[in-house]
């Protein structure tokens, strides 16, 4: 039997791109064979055990999606394996399977912690309901912990750095002034979230915080979710939409990338920081929208409007405050801390919250460069996560699977654009070229990476 698998169905950390896999622990070898038999066929991969050992060994190197477990085996019953496998794997699934059903016996295996209880002889096609039903329970926790995460306002300014000491003190008063704020930093230096605390933390906290990548929409996308359109306004504009800057009236508009932002836009963005006023496309109304704008660009942003990329009018009425984000490299020593908010997300995300970092993993991740900063150090700790065979991690999982590094650039062009160059080409190099895969790995939009790429002469 053929069966479709959804990625929504999938558990916590599973790769949308592999199979579910099932860890099969039955002693009795025909109904072990059969049961393979029906879960391969059902498009599961299948790993099969006869006894509590067997099961340990196969699951401590296949990492299961979910254990069908016998409740008596040779050396132990499912308790017990139970047990052990959540000392590796925290949150997997497990459906404990008996020919003796009596309730004793459920109300045990459900308060030791099992999700569900079924009784032999086995009713395939009710396994199989089971099975979908304990894997989309499994993944509703993990969507429920994430939005859980996502209510929390980050704090952006974990550590105890004098750069991230005086980014607090220049923070805390521009949250309280009205003018814009723009946000100058690195890739993955946390620009996002400090906007969002500038907001949650101003005189507009109760009223709608709006953002928008300028780098990842074309000019009429990005023109029609700013300013909104009426009916008819263009091909596929069958009603009226309002845009960006009427939805955060009272509130907060941040535009990230704005330096990626079109020169068109930018014309008719100067007008709405002027005077408030905007018009949605298609109209000649003019609309008034009340907000605070807030801005983020890249560290070099002055250098892109002194090229004449960008409107100087423009640049100077956004920058009434400017708030400068350090990298990771100007405080090293905040990244102990950072670790002790990251990896436990990390960690839970993946189901892996047993996992430990020595203090040697700790000490290594101190003295990378990390050109691109939070993002990248958070993704360097899901890959670490990925990789760990044992309850800890040491400095060893963060360099398996990594393309070797690329000389450091000499020492007269250590500026900032050589430092990111070779970063993205490392990562290029890394993904074989796949534009998609570093993008996201480098925290950016593929309009962006493209930018960099043509700007530096590089080909995808």
């Amino acid at each position: 039997m053929s069966v479709e698998l959804r990625n929504q169905d999938r558990p916590p950390g599973v790769d949308p791109a592999r199979p579910i896999r099932i860890l099969l622990a039955e002693d009795e070898p025909g109904l072990r064979f059969a049961l393979g038999r029906f879960l391969a066929g059902a498009g599961f991969q299948v790993d099969s055990a006869g006894t509590l050992a067997e099961a340990l060994a196969l699951a401590r190197v296949s990492n299961p999606d979910l254990a069908l477990l016998d409740f008596d085996l040779p050396d132990g019953n499912a308790l017990d394996l139970m047990t052990q496998l959540r000392r590796w794997q925290a949150e997997l699934p497990v459906i404990v399977l008996t020919a003796f059903g009596t309730v004793e016996l459920a109300v045990q295996s459900l308060q030791e912690g099992a999700d569900q209880f079924l009784t032999k002889p086995l009713d395939l096609k009710s396994l199989r309901l089971l099975i979908d039903r304990t894997l989309a329970g499994a993944r509703q926790r993990k969507v429920l912990r994430c939005q859980a995460w996502t209510r929390t306002v980050h704090d952006p300014f974990v550590g105890s750095s004098r750069p991230i000491l005086d980014l607090r003190k220049q923070a805390e008063r521009a949250a309280l002034a009205a003018s814009p704020v723009l946000l100058l930093g690195e890739t993955g230096t946390g620009k996002g979230v400090l906007a969002r605390w500038l907001h949650e933390n101003g005189p507009r906290r109760e009223e709608a915080f709006v953002d928008l990548n300028c780098a990842a929409l074309t000019r009429e996308f990005m023109e029609a979710e700013l300013f909104g359109y009426e009916k008819g306004a263009f091909t596929g504009a069958v009603q009226s939409k309002p845009g960006l800057l009427e939805l955060a009236h009272g509130g907060t508009v941040f535009l990230d990338e704005i330096s990626s932002m079109d020169p068109r836009i930018q014309s008719a963005l100067l007008k709405v920081v002027e005077d408030r006023r905007f018009r949605r496309l298609g109209s000649t109304q003019e609309r008034v929208s009340d907000m605070r704008l807030l801005a983020a660009a890249h560290a070099d942003f002055e250098r892109v409007v002194q090229n004449g990329g960008f409107r100087s009018d423009l640049y100077f009425r956004l920058s009434a405050v400017v708030l400068q984000v350090p990298s990771l490299r100007e405080r090293p020593e905040d990244i102990p801390v950072l670790l002790r908010s990251l990896f436990p997300q990390v960690a839970a995300e993946q189901g892996r919250v047993e996992l430990k970092l020595t203090g040697a993993a700790i000490r290594h991740l101190q003295q990378q460069a990390w050109p691109g900063n939070i993002r990248e150090l958070r993704n360097a700790l899901e890959r670490a996560v990925m990789m760990a065979a044992g309850p800890e991690i040491g400095p060893e999982e963060f360099t398996s699977g990594q393309a070797p590094a690329l000389p450091r650039p000499p020492e007269d062009d250590l500026t900032l654009q050589a430092v990111e160059r070779q970063h993205v080409v490392r990562v290029l190099e890394q993904t074989r070229g796949d534009i998609t895969k570093a993008a996201s790995i480098l925290g950016i939009g593929r309009t962006t990476l493209y930018q960099r790429m043509k700007q530096w002469g590089l080909r995808g």
